[in-house]
């Protein structure tokens, strides 16, 4: 299975989004084609309500953890509220690569 679609199953059955967009981000760097190892994802959640900026992003890193453990080298996490989501409805775009990015 890849790795894209096992964070987005982990992230609908752990959080129950209205929104969810996980992309792989990996093209942005100096990694083999095809890899997957730089994701963004955009959480948007009722689960959320209540929550510090701190508390969901620990909540999707324990989430994925053994993906973290073992596949993704970066991660970007963008949780919102749709509350928040609504005013916003756009997650910031990824810087680009300071690696050695193509």
């Amino acid at each position: 299975m890849k790795i894209q679609t096992q964070i987005t199953e982990k992230l609908e059955q752990a959080f129950s989004p209205s929104f969810l967009d996980v992309r792989n981000e990996s093209f942005m760097h100096n990694v083999p084609e095809g890899s997957e190892s730089h994701f963004k994802v955009v959480v948007v959640s009722d689960a959320f309500d209540g929550q510090r900026l701190i508390q969901r992003h620990r909540a999707v890193n324990a989430t994925l953890s053994d993906e973290l453990a073992h596949h993704i080298h970066a991660l970007a996490i963008h949780t919102y509220t749709p509350q928040e989501w609504a005013s916003q409805a756009q997650a910031p775009d990824s810087p680009a690569c300071r690696g050695g990015g193509k």
